[in-house]
């Protein structure tokens, strides 16, 4: 079955969201949608970490992947089966994936950065029966225990092993058969299981079923700007283990027929980036905020020539927008959403005007409010959680084994984000802060988020992040981690003129205490600054911190 777009016909937010209706076929497989679906001649994957780069048809990519499938139901897996895939962003990420869905398993996308305690718990946790990855993943892999329903290692790289769970993936698909039944799954069956950044606890397993992939899809062409459209090439530097890389661009893309490029690398480099972009003619990205910074700290190289770039991942100064503009020559769209509930806000450029610094509009088929903790709707500009409306395709099933998580996450019915935001009198959202990022301090409440806002203006400050750390007389105070632009250097002078900045601009109690500077910030797979990394330092540092810098009287 074909996917046929959902219509976003209109010229103004109000038209193009009023008409809006959900038309979600019963069933519904993603692998199908994503390679048999398509015209087999097109363009759909450029490798370019082969020499010369190596280029995909959907008719290939349908052919390998039903190979994969056959591969994976050979070895004795069954419907509902957890696959693991811990690879970086290369042709066989994509491949593992979609065939486990064909076969109608669950796909567990992992990093390959994470270490032996992260993959021990995701692999233990999903019960995982097979893992797909290279040779440096079966090594910390294969020495794991506590892991007992691995039965299967499938090594994309050829590496021997006298473990006999070690399976050459290559050979072993280039002899299976290029043919496999269409599925008739239905739209909610289960088919992967995403881990949150578990900042505030245990990671959380995301149960998402097939459908996922409809209720992202009017978000995803409307932030792209109505993909898709003649030369339209997709690329992310977000790794393909979180649903911003896997799900929110590279599956999306397929199932719009858009090609993608695969470009594995170990760590984000700005400039490298901004050369991919010029040398493949890359038209579509995606980038997490953190990236687009550091890419506008570089030389932008000519040829660049994007016609959409979406941002996402965490809040933005109000002057990126305008620097991205002038750089760049368009205009960014924000996109919003969780790994729960993904691409349910956003801007559109061509159909309403971008706000900088706000989050967007709700995007068409998703009811999205800012609600008090009595249920009630929040004023306009009374700050509340951002709730998700249930039943909404782009949602999660449940999280795995945890029906407590899953019942809390809900408010009747309504999902709870645990995203603070307010609503202004056209219907933008503003982002005030995560409820769990909240600084307590002395008896304020203090949201991260503005403070790095106006950190960012500084002239010195390239990048920043704040946490609370913890403090014997105010329970916690301001600390900011700071990444400066080429051309300045740490002093306890710099540290007084940002602390000055903050009190001069915001309320006097919000000023950093504590300024660590960094030569750079710890990010997730999905490229966030980690906040709960930095909570941990934060936590370790402060008190031998406190006592040698100065700070003003408690308020």
């Amino acid at each position: 079955m074909r996917f046929q777009p959902f219509p976003l016909t209109g010229k103004s937010y109000a038209e193009i969201h009023g008409r809006f209706r959900w038309r979600l076929p019963e069933h519904f497989n993603i692998g199908v949608a994503c390679t048999n679906a398509l015209p087999a001649d097109r363009l759909a994957l450029i490798d370019v970490s082969a020499k010369p780069a190596r280029r995909f048809t959907f008719g290939e990519l349908a052919a390998l992947t039903n190979r994969v499938a056959n591969v994976l139901c050979g070895v004795g897996l069954e419907r509902g089966d957890r696959v693991a895939v811990v690879l970086p962003q290369i042709p066989a990420t994509a491949l593992a994936h979609i065939g486990a869905f064909k076969a109608r398993l669950i796909s567990v996308p992992l990093s390959s950065l994470f270490g032996t305690d992260a993959l021990r718990y995701r692999l233990a946790d999903s019960a995982t029966r097979a893992v797909v990855t290279d040779a440096e993943g079966m090594e910390r892999i294969a020495a794991l225990d506590g892991v007992p329903d691995l039965r299967w290692i499938f090594v994309t790289d050829g590496a021997a092993s006298s473990d006999t769970r070690v399976i050459d993936f290559w050979r072993a698909v280039g002899e299976a058969s290029p043919r496999f039944a269409a599925p008739l799954n239905r739209a909610d069956e289960p088919c992967m299981i995403i881990y949150t950044s578990g900042t505030t606890g245990p990671p959380k397993g995301v149960l998402h079923a097939h459908r996922v992939l409809l209720g992202q899809a009017s978000g995803f062409r409307v932030c792209h700007e109505f993909t898709p459209q003649r030369g339209d090439l997709m690329w992310t530097p977000a790794d393909w283990a979180w649903i911003g890389g896997l799900v929110n661009t590279l599956l999306l893309a397929w199932l719009h027929g858009v090609p993608m490029i695969a470009a594995p690398r170990r760590g984000f480099d700005a400039e490298w980036a901004l050369n991919l972009l010029a040398e493949h003619g890359v038209r579509n990205v995606f980038l997490p905020t953190t990236a687009l910074r550091m890419m506008l700290q570089c030389p932008i190289p000519r040829g660049i020539m994007l016609r959409s770039l979406v941002t996402g991942g965490e809040p933005q100064e109000v002057g990126l927008l305008e620097d991205a503009r002038s750089r760049f020559g368009i205009t960014f769209n924000e996109s919003y959403g969780q790994t729960e509930a993904d691409f349910v806000i956003g801007q559109c450029a061509s159909r309403w005007p971008v706000r900088p610094g706000s989050m967007g509009l709700p995007y068409p088929g998703h009811d999205v409010q800012v609600l008090g903790p009595d249920g009630a709707r929040s004023a306009t500009g009374e700050v509340g959680e951002v709730m998700v409306r249930a039943p909404d395709p782009t949602m999660l099933l449940e999280y795995w084994n945890r029906p407590d998580a899953t019942r809390d996450k809900f408010q009747g019915s309504w999902l709870r984000t645990g995203d603070l935001a307010r609503v202004d009198d056209e219907g933008y959202f503003w982002f005030e802060a995560r409820i769990d990022d909240v600084i307590k301090s002395a008896g304020y409440r203090i949201g991260p988020d503005e403070i790095e806002e106006c950190l960012l203006r500084h002239e010195a400050v390239a990048n920043t992040a704040v946490v609370g750390a913890p403090d014997p007389v105010r329970g916690q105070v301001v600390m900011a981690y700071v990444q400066l632009r080429r051309g300045f250097e740490p002093s306890p002078k710099l540290e007084a003129r940002l602390r000055a900045h903050v009190k001069r601009h915001l309320a006097a109690y919000q000023y950093p205490r504590l300024i660590e500077f960094a030569e750079s910030l710890p990010l997730t797979p999905s490229g966030k600054v980690d906040r709960g990394s930095l909570r941990r330092q934060a936590a370790g540092r402060a008190s031998d911190r406190l006592g040698k810098d100065a700070g003003a009287p408690a308020p």
